[in-house]
């Protein structure tokens, strides 16, 4: 299905200069990467450019937030009565040095990194770049004009990035609702248009969640607050058939309706908004499904006791952390014949071995329907189909938690606005 955006398909890139953003913002270690997914994500459409012989390719992302990131730290370390070196940490944890090491060994080519996103030294590099040579510009974050509310700071920045390159081409899907230098003004200097991965996602979220969902359309919402996810609720329920709800913010739900909730996870000034989200879902034939038992623990903890009760029984002195074997049939049962499937937010405390049942069960139920759309809406909810080992069975994985989020309740991302309409 086409989208909205013109992609670097759409354009002539042959013996030019490309600048792109892409999300290499990955979990590094004392300067070792833990997971390099979102390297490998962004590989198609490195590859693809340099096939068209590009003069060069100037490759650019954040890692971290090194100001805010730092500072907790060092607090954490003063706290604890521990030296912290300020350079040590930052160069372990901030710089772009391991990612352009990983990149280089994925694509088998060599890749330089930049000491920096602006200034002479850079602007040197960028200009000997030629027969398709990559070169990885340092972490925009550490300039704070990517960043800057100030429109003319964040233009500063960008007039400079876009004398890197004729052609903007923008994947990094995952910060595209940010209006940051990298990923939304330096569009206005360049023509600019969606990478593969960009694509996928405004495929996948923009018309097959958001425009025209093949039905039955099955939302599952989960997680801890209704307050956080209230919006996308509400948006859900104007397409969806039914949607499920689970997680924390279930018991928000339970107590709006007059239900004992224990000392569940409960936001009291939720409970007028559950109830007129129950209201709202009757009134437009929506059918609202909440768990009909629930796995309740004396502690939040692994070592908990644990007891499984209908919901209708929940004990004062207890809280629930999981669904119960009568709800996981209940919701297999709501999933069985759905053509599209949105999940974001688990339905229990997974990251727990004793409350992991009923957001796995939730993850093998999808890979079993082979015949619907399933998409995955980032966040905790792509660990939970990673940890049941099912990733590859499910239609698309977000990359992006909150731009999924946001696109998904109806919001204008800045980075995806900016780029050139198809």
């Amino acid at each position: 299905m086409p989208i909205s955006k013109k992609t670097v398909r759409d354009i002539d890139i042959k013996g030019k200069k490309v600048i792109m953003r892409v999300d290499f913002n990955v979990p590094i270690k004392g300067g070792v990467i833990q997971d390099d997914t979102r390297i490998k994500a962004a590989l198609p459409t490195i590859k693809y450019i340099l096939e068209q012989n590009v003069k060069s390719l100037v490759l650019m992302s954040h890692l971290g937030d090194p100001k805010k990131d730092t500072a907790k730290n060092k607090e954490k370390a003063e706290k604890a009565g521990k030296a912290f070196n300020e350079e040590e940490y930052v160069n372990n944890h901030h710089k772009m040095a391991p990612v352009a090491a990983q990149l280089a060994k994925l694509i088998g080519k060599d890749v330089k990194v930049a000491p920096s996103c602006m200034g002479d030294e850079t602007k040197k590099m960028v200009d000997a770049l030629s027969n398709g040579e990559i070169l990885l510009l340092e972490n925009t974050r550490f300039h704070k004009e990517e960043t800057s509310k100030e429109a003319s700071e964040r233009e500063k920045m960008a007039k400079e990035l876009a004398t890197y390159g004729e052609v903007y081409v923008n994947d990094a899907f995952g910060t595209a609702h940010r209006a940051h230098a990298s990923t939304e003004t330096v569009a206005k200097y360049l023509p600019a248009v969606a990478g593969f991965l960009m694509e996928r996602e405004l495929e996948f979220l923009e018309e097959k969640i958001v425009k025209s969902p093949a039905k039955p359309f099955v939302a599952i919402v989960g997680g801890a607050k209704v307050s956080s996810k209230i919006t996308v609720i509400e948006k859900l329920m104007e397409k969806c058939d039914r949607i499920i709800i689970g997680g924390g913010m279930a018991f928000t739900f339970f107590k709006a309706m007059g239900k004992e909730v224990g000392s569940s996870l409960c936001e009291d000034d939720q409970l007028e908004t559950a109830k007129k989200t129950i209201e709202a879902a009757k009134a437009k034939g929506v059918q609202f499904l909440l768990q009909t038992d629930v796995v309740v623990a004396d502690a939040f903890s692994n070592d908990a006791n644990i007891k499984t009760v209908d919901v209708d029984a929940m004990p004062k002195d207890m809280m629930g952390l999981d669904i119960g074997p009568k709800s996981i049939e209940l919701f297999k049962n709501a999933l069985s014949d759905a053509k599209t499937i949105f999940w974001n937010g688990p339905v229990g405390v997974f990251e727990m071995e004793k409350f992991a049942a009923g957001t796995l069960a939730i993850a093998n139920q999808l890979a079993s329907l082979t015949s619907a759309v399933t998409v995955i809406g980032g966040g905790d909810s792509v660990s939970a189909v990673n940890k049941a080992g099912v990733a590859d069975k499910m239609t698309h994985i977000s990359t992006g938690g909150g731009a999924s989020m946001e696109l998904v309740e109806g919001k204008v991302l800045p980075g995806v606005a900016a780029l050139l309409n198809a």
